[in-house]
């Protein structure tokens, strides 16, 4: 393994958490700027290691292996996230390690869950840093790297494929770095769209600006301790719908709808299989809620549609306490926690084109125990997959399911009771946030043992990068020459 190549990359990765950590400082100054300390010692410490690490191996670096790639993605995100949490501990905001260290990876990786008992009490540096780190984790740190790695003379295909795992890697444009940017132009177009809807509809710029982060990245972290709920906007709910529905969705797919070819999206097996999901989810929700809630059925057929959307795309927006609906409800929504929605999205999760050809590949196998001699390859949007596909969906779900189980256990060891337990790794897994028992909608993780919220961090990361890319980095076999 390049090793220096590695450190290259890796330190690039840190001046640009740097740079966008310093971005936040007009931010605090604009209010009363009593982070802003942190926040300027912390993006200089950063840039400045980063700049080191880079220019110190920049003459090592060149094209990289599958080895290098797993390796930077995989350090990446506990590295960036080592410096990430910088600006609570130097303010005290968040006195412990361990609690900075989760929060700030609950954000890099989309997951949203909190140890904050009072978020309101954060001054605004460190609540849009807060936002930040998820609308920078959404696309990938990685991923916002590569397109910039081939100025570096850097080559970012092995970075893609281990930071965008999926059934395939869709290429947009013949190189990966153009693939990249193009990427990135509809993240921030749909995060500026957002921001200025939800600026009509009454929220202030920096509130519309976090949330806006928060949303497009399927994250959940808010500005408001009561989440979305705070607001008691029909509008604002209904504008977060949306647009968490569409961060659930493939971003090539939106890309091509950019170009005109809207039909790209009813052709498409997984968001066919997406948007129904949506109805019937939000249907079955809305049947579970108590009957004493009905009383204006617009507003709880908002409330059922948008606590479906949110789980499903693993954003984790609240505006109900959804333990207080049947536990069918919360059924319903823990299965979804599985569940994520697209590939190519910014949602965690199993994600749904594996869920679609498992259903596919059991179909088949039911109709080949009636007929041994036939033939019937598992089709998605009209091409037959290969066997090594399909087996790398299985183990994927294995090993998900695995996870789970092991780490669930761990949590119940420690003295959490079994549905919060579930309820967390879930959450936390699937990239979430909220989960069930006392991790549940209003609740947050500050009780956690120690160790749980280590093993949630790890859960977290695992679930972010798509469970393979973690799982080889423990195996004896990836470290032999």
């Amino acid at each position: 393994m390049r090793i220096r190549s590695v450190l290259s990359v890796l330190g690039f990765i840190l001046v640009v958490v740097g740079l966008l950590m310093l971005c936040v400082l007009p931010i605090s100054l604009s209010y009363d700027g009593e982070d802003a300390y942190a926040l300027a010692v912390s993006g200089l410490l950063t840039v400045g290691v980063g700049a080191v690490g880079w220019y110190v191996n920049r003459k090592k670096s060149g094209e990289l292996g599958a080895r290098e790639g797993f390796m930077i993605v995989g350090l990446g995100w506990v590295v960036a996230s080592l410096f990430g949490c910088l600006p609570f501990l130097i303010t005290g905001a968040i006195p412990s390690f361990t609690d900075a260290y989760f929060e700030v990876v609950s954000g890099f990786t989309t997951t949203g869950a909190t140890i904050l008992t009072n978020v309101e009490a954060l001054p605004e540096g460190l609540l849009f840093w807060r936002s930040l780190t998820q609308w920078i984790g959404g696309l990938g740190i990685i991923l916002l790297s590569i397109a910039i790695l081939p100025i570096l003379g850097v080559g970012g295909m092995q970075l893609f494929q281990a930071e965008v795992p999926g059934i395939s890697v869709e290429k947009l444009a013949p190189r990966i770095s153009q693939t990249a940017r193009i990427l990135w132009m509809v993240y921030v177009l749909l995060t500026v769209v957002q921001m200025a809807l939800l600026v009509g509809g009454g929220m202030t710029l920096f509130d519309a600006a976090c949330h806006s982060f928060t949303t497009v990245s399927t994250g959940g972290f808010s500005t408001k301790n009561a989440s979305i709920a705070h607001y008691q906007s029909s509008y604002i709910e209904q504008v977060i719908i949306v647009f968490m529905f569409l961060a659930g969705t493939s971003f090539a797919l939106h890309y091509r709808a950019l170009r005109g070819e809207w039909r790209s999206y009813v052709r498409d097996n997984e968001f066919t299989f997406y948007a129904v999901l949506v109805v019937l989810a939000s249907l079955l929700v809305f049947l579970a809620i108590p009957f004493g809630e009905r009383d204006e059925l617009g507003k709880v057929v908002q409330a059922a549609v948008f606590q479906t959307v949110s789980i499903l795309t693993t954003t984790g927006f609240v505006t109900a306490d959804y333990e207080l609906w049947f536990p069918a409800a919360q059924w319903i929504l823990l299965m979804l926690m599985f569940a994520g929605a697209c590939t190519g999205s910014t949602a965690g999760g199993i994600k749904l084109v594996r869920i679609l050809v498992l259903l596919k590949n059991g179909i088949n196998q039911l109709k080949m125990l009636i007929h041994p001699r036939a033939i019937l390859p598992v089709r998605h949007n009209g091409k037959s997959l290969d066997q090594e596909i399909i087996i790398d969906i299985l183990t994927f779900f294995i090993l998900f399911v695995l996870i789970f189980i092991v780490a669930s256990l761990a949590m119940t060891a420690l003295g959490m009771d079994i549905v919060s337990s579930a309820g967390a790794v879930a959450a936390s897994l699937g990239n979430i946030g909220p989960g069930l028992g006392s991790v549940g909608a209003v609740d947050n993780y500050a009780h956690v043992p120690m160790i749980g919220k280590w093993i949630l961090v790890f859960c977290m990361l695992t679930g972010r990068l798509e469970i393979f890319t973690i799982i080889v980095l423990l195996t004896p076999a990836f470290w032999r020459r």
